[in-house]
């Protein structure tokens, strides 16, 4: 995910390709800078945790460590806030390498399988897990499946983070878009899409809709092509992660379509991220293709909108996402009452996922779903259905969130939406990339 009301982070080609080949390297280091006490003064047991969370997401972390630290006083919480993207995760890997990693981190989902679960992480403990509350049936099965690897369980979902189509409701609701309770109406299809953003345009005079479609280490026309790509029910790569499955046909035809989104002047062709907010905020478009992150800068600009679900364009109602999950760095001596601690803490934070959901991602804690303060929460719970058809990037090394994955295809179906690269160009580009990653091995060799 981004950190709401900021650009996206910026992990550079270089400095992914750095930290892939330096990790090895790096991770030697680790025995000697990242020793810890196992517990802390006064009888307390010391939990420490690592995350990545800025902005809006930041703040709503610090209140929920804050409400565990007061119904916790036996526990000392130590959080420290990381850089997002590849910083993070090579620190990450270099503490689980070196056996002395915190007690508890978060983990992007989709990297599961490029983490090396067995070696970079420790299983959690399912019994332990339900003496607190929490059991597999909190879960949606896809998403808890795939925080497993060999019968283990590696990662606890905390959330989804989907695409999302948001829309001004003054603009709609001119456009004659919305229902009588002021939602977007049913939008079924390409055509009634495309439609829908010029009724919005011919509002404001402007394009209907609008996506990011270049930049530095542009990774938005990759989510684009992977929710399309997912509604066609097509897939990248092989259930192991290890061949190429494109499907051209389909991937052309979506590509295709994205490309009429600028072509047609239904979105504007040359705009970054920092850009797409600043369009959307500024009440220029009807629509705008996201992550639900940005929710809180809409929010607190007062502006008149509302989010729904992307439309079903091409068979069903897939959306691109990656999930924010707990995970056990390795420790060599992992056990005890830092163990146990850490398994109470995922637990609550879990139990209390009403919270989190304020910053607009879908609790992967069902029975968060069913909680009236969230049902009230507007407009974050208007698409948690989607929770059901989330499309997670292939069991790869090289995919997951700041992934190495998202720069190369992001940079490739840009130049689909600005027009420098054909959509037929664009696919042999695609699927030689994919080859080349595949040929890269892991810097960690198997993953289990």
């Amino acid at each position: 995910m981004h950190p709401p009301s900021l650009p996206p982070p910026g992990p550079s080609r270089r400095r992914v390709l750095g930290s892939v080949a330096g990790l090895g390297a790096l991770a030697a280091l680790t025995a000697a800078g990242c020793a810890a006490p196992s517990g802390a003064g006064s009888g307390r047991t010391l939990l420490r945790y690592w995350h990545l969370f800025g902005g809006g997401d930041g703040v709503n972390m610090a209140a929920m460590l804050d409400a565990f630290r007061q119904e916790h006083p036996d526990i000392e919480l130590e959080a420290a806030t990381l850089q997002w993207g590849a910083p993070y995760y090579t620190k990450l890997g270099m503490a689980g390498a070196g056996g002395r990693a915190p007690e508890v981190a978060v983990l992007h989902l989709a990297r599961l399988a490029g983490f090396a679960p067995g070696r970079l992480l420790n299983a959690f403990d399912l019994d332990l897990l339900a003496e607190y509350g929490v059991t597999p049936a909190d879960f949606p099965e896809d998403l808890w499946r795939r925080g497993a690897v060999d019968g283990a369980q590696y990662a606890i979902p905390l959330d989804t983070h989907p695409m999302v189509l948001y829309y001004n409701t003054d603009i709609c609701e001119r456009a004659e878009l919305l229902d009588g309770d002021g939602r977007l109406l049913p939008i079924e299809g390409r055509e009634a899409f495309s439609a829908a953003v010029r009724a919005a345009g011919e509002v404001t005079g402007r394009p209907g809709l609008v996506i990011e479609t270049l930049g530095a280490d542009t990774i938005g026309p990759w989510r684009i092509f992977a929710t399309f790509y997912a509604q066609t029910g097509g897939t990248l790569l092989g259930d192991d992660g290890t061949r190429i499955t494109l499907d051209d046909a389909k991937a052309l035809e979506v590509l295709e379509y994205m490309r009429s989104l600028t072509a047609d002047g239904l979105a504007p062709p040359q705009v970054d991220y920092q850009g797409t907010v600043g369009i959307f905020s500024a009440g220029d478009t009807g629509f705008f293709l996201n992550g639900e992150w940005e929710v809180s800068t809409f929010t607190n600009t007062g502006m008149p909108f509302s989010m729904a679900r992307v439309p079903n364009l091409f068979g069903s109602g897939a959306a691109q996402a990656d999930c924010h999950s707990f995970v056990l760095p390795n420790q060599n001596d992992r056990g005890g009452a830092t163990n146990e601690a850490a398994h109470a803490f995922v637990a609550w934070m879990l139990r209390h996922s009403v919270d989190w959901a304020a910053g607009g991602h879908v609790p992967a804690y069902l029975p968060t779903l069913e909680e009236p303060a969230y049902l009230e929460m507007h407009p974050q719970s208007e698409y948690r259905s989607v929770i059901d058809e989330v499309a997670l990037d292939p069991p790869a090394w090289f995919a997951g969130s700041a992934s190495m994955l998202w720069l190369e295809l992001g940079a490739v179906f840009s130049g689909v939406l600005t027009g420098s690269r054909s959509p037929r160009n664009a696919l042999e580009e695609a699927r030689s990339r994919l080859a080349d990653l595949l040929d890269t091995p892991s810097p960690f060799g198997e993953t289990a």
